[in-house]
């Protein structure tokens, strides 16, 4: 095998990048080179102009963010109705982002955005917003083998030995945000936030995420018995962590369990604390991160080809 030179920064055979800084620059060197991207998406050679509806080529604005029809001289603008909207920030450092929240597997913070690209807290904040709108979990119903579990987000609280300490815990318990999670063996996942954790909650919204023809497989939580799922899917199992029993043949949790983990320490790692009322677009991140791990293409591909432009209304 020969050496490697030391000036090169091409990507290593062995490498697991699937895209490097060096390849990002060369893509989108300037911003351009993004706006030229979009432009290309939205506005191809040929397409029909919106106001006199010929096919056109759209010809760059000197000096401003948009494209000018050949014919009737219609300006399009490439960010307009997209995340990118009425942004200030370079449409450089918004590709920049996405790049970088792309290429980490547990996420990144808005304040780490903020140090990386160099912008204010709330800009990278906004930012980081938006671009989490394109990660929502699709509506496709799970199908197959199916795990199902319950966790509650938050931590534990300290150990209690007094009466009113136990209290404390058991209200604790009580009011931390219950999340469900549903995952395909060797497939999607799904996490939904849900209300309380009570079986005809959780149920309910195994219910409606996954397929009748599915096999169900749960642990001993009482809400999963009582033919909670009798009758409605091919089968159900259950294993009872209780007794210490993991696995049994086939059955089993270890893979909801496996996103749990991973959900939570990239929570307590990066974020420390969520919200309730900001969970599920974190759930969504990390759902859509799990389920596209095997993408043929790079993860910053599968993000940007899902920016889309709506309907704008007027003012």
């Amino acid at each position: 095998m020969s050496a490697r030179k030391r000036d090169s920064v091409e990507r290593v055979a062995s490498s697991e990048s699937r895209m490097t800084y060096t390849e990002f620059m060369e893509l989108f060197p300037t911003n351009d080179a993004c706006l030229d991207y979009l432009k290309k998406r939205f506005y191809p050679d040929g397409t029909g102009c919106p106001s006199c509806n010929r096919p056109s080529r759209f010809h760059r604005i000197k000096g401003r963010s948009a494209y000018s029809c050949q014919f009737c001289g219609h300006q399009a603008y490439p960010t307009a109705g997209t995340i990118f909207h009425k942004s200030t920030t370079s449409l450089q450092l918004w590709f920049w982002a996405i790049f970088l929240m792309s290429s980490t597997r547990c996420g990144i913070s808005a304040k780490q955005l903020e140090r990386e690209i160099g912008v204010t807290y709330k800009t990278a904040h906004r930012m980081f917003k938006q671009i989490r709108t394109l990660l929502q979990d699709e509506s496709d119903q799970l199908s197959g083998d199916v795990e199902v579990d319950e966790t509650g987000m938050g931590g534990k609280p300290r150990a209690a030995v007094t009466r009113a300490g136990r209290k404390a815990a058991q209200e604790h318990a009580r009011r931390k945000p219950t999340v469900v999670g549903m995952v395909e063996r060797g497939g999607r996942v799904r996490a939904t936030v849900v209300r309380e954790r009570s079986a005809p909650i959780v149920t309910s919204t195994v219910h409606e995420r996954v397929l009748p023809a599915s096999m169900i497989f749960t642990d001993e939580w009482p809400g999963h018995g009582h033919g909670a799922y009798a009758g409605r899917y091919r089968g159900h199992k259950r294993i009872r962590h209780a007794d210490k029993v993991y696995v049994r043949g086939d059955v089993h949790t270890n893979t909801i369990e496996g996103f749990f983990g991973l959900l939570k320490n990239g929570i307590r790692g990066v974020y420390h604390a969520v919200s309730r009322e900001y969970l599920q677009s974190y759930l969504n991140e990390y759902a859509w991160r799990y389920n596209h791990r095997h993408d043929a293409r790079p993860m910053f591909w599968t993000i940007l080809d899902r920016v889309s432009k709506t309907p704008l209304t007027a003012a």
